[in-house]
């Protein structure tokens, strides 16, 4: 017997296909106290079978999900459809077989012979989270715990409903055990820290260059103001057109990439200077530099990014910000070293500064220990005196009368 209160909910809910929270709030549910309560009566929403969405009157739990031992979704060994295989434990199984004996002998032949009411009430209701997930027929009463549920089941909803019965004992109201408020001035002031040190450590790396590799800083220098500019671009862009968002863990991304631009100039340099100690002219130099360390800085960027990919893949939350913004600096390091650093070291070997070997280029065959030294000198202009012609006359005519 439904009683009224529920009646009254029944008739003036109206359930729409594949609504699933909108119709609690017509009945008042507005938490999951009335409908996670097994012992008492609700209304609900949900599948009535052959794609039909329809709404119910429940009766209070007869069988609950924690008397569910199994369920397997497998096909049928007479019909080849999809099925799902329920197992009960024994106080469920002794429950669901009174329940199904009540139904098949109360309902089940009037319900076959035409009698809409009772085919509607020989159903059992399955429901999760207050919606009714399947609400299969009852063709004969079940002992022993075991119950098989048939119908036109693809593979993928027979496996959905096997989940659902599996998994839907498991508790799912959740409890509010403590909240954390960060106010936006403590994220700012995060943001403000991260971009002080990016700041300190992009000003070390300045000082190292032009105190280590002379008038080479200036390259470096370059090399980093360009990459940050397009580093710079491409957060703009990424945040304009693809939500990126950039947080504390990604700024520790871009303070990575200060070093991992450093490291480029730096293999590059040192390749140089090593051509440079074995003797070699300055353009020459350049080239051969170029080709040893051109191996060693893509092996070093592939890495980093290759890093920075699983890092991305296998991480979560914040941590991915970091790796992303890692593999963006990485691929920008690239562009940067192969189209402006060492095109520009090419320029200025061309220069008389640094092709003469200035003490203060960073290239001075002499500071760097140089086997042989290449630098160019000014040769000083040495005036030969000719004889006189007279003296050159006597002087053959004086040889040949001897």
């Amino acid at each position: 017997m439904v009683n009224k209160n529920v009646l009254k909910d029944f008739n003036k809910l109206t359930c729409k296909p594949g609504d699933t929270q909108n119709w609690k709030s017509q009945v008042g549910y507005q938490d999951t106290t009335p409908y996670n309560n097994p012992d008492v009566q609700v209304v609900a929403c949900g599948s009535a079978g052959a794609g039909q969405w329809g709404k119910f009157a429940l009766d209070v739990a007869k069988v609950r999900g924690t008397e569910i031992t199994a369920a397997n979704a497998g096909l049928s060994t007479t019909s080849n459809q999809w099925q799902v295989n329920l197992t009960l434990n024994g106080q469920g199984a002794a429950a669901f077989s009174t329940l199904t004996s009540h139904l098949y002998n109360t309902y089940y032949a009037a319900g076959q012979s035409g009698d809409q009411n009772s085919a509607v009430l020989n159903q059992v209701a399955i429901a999760l989270d207050g919606n009714v997930v399947s609400s299969p027929q009852i063709i004969g009463a079940i002992a022993g715990g075991n119950a098989q549920i048939t119908g036109s089941f693809t593979q993928a909803e027979a496996t959905q409903l096997q989940n659902e019965l599996k998994f839907g004992s498991v508790p799912l109201d959740l409890k509010t055990l403590f909240v954390t408020s960060v106010s936006a001035q403590v994220g700012k002031n995060q943001l403000d820290a991260g971009l002080i040190a990016a700041a300190i450590g992009l000003m070390l790396v300045v000082v190292y260059s032009f105190f280590y590799y002379r008038g080479l800083g200036l390259v470096s220098v370059s090399s980093l103001l360009i990459a940050a500019t397009i580093t710079y671009l491409a957060v703009v862009l990424l945040s304009l057109y693809q939500n990126f968002t950039l947080e504390l863990a990604g700024i520790a991304g871009l303070i990575v990439a200060i070093g991992i631009t450093a490291d480029s100039f730096v293999v590059y340099f040192e390749r140089l200077r090593d051509e440079v100690r074995e003797g070699k002219q300055l353009r020459p130099a350049v080239e051969s530099g170029w080709k040893r360390a051109r191996r060693t800085i893509l092996v070093s960027d592939t890495v980093s990014f290759l890093a920075a990919l699983l890092l991305y893949y296998f991480a979560i939350g914040e941590v991915k910000g970091f790796a992303y913004t890692l593999g963006l600096t990485t691929l920008i390091d690239i562009v940067v070293v192969f189209l402006f650093t060492k095109p520009m070291v090419t320029l200025l070997a061309g220069t008389k500064f640094f092709g003469n070997g200035h003490p203060m280029s960073g290239l001075d065959p002499a500071r760097l220990g140089a086997k042989t030294p290449w630098r160019s000198s000014v040769r000083r202009n040495q005036v030969r005196r000719r004889p006189d012609p007279a003296t050159r006359s006597t002087t053959s005519r004086n040889t040949g009368g001897s």
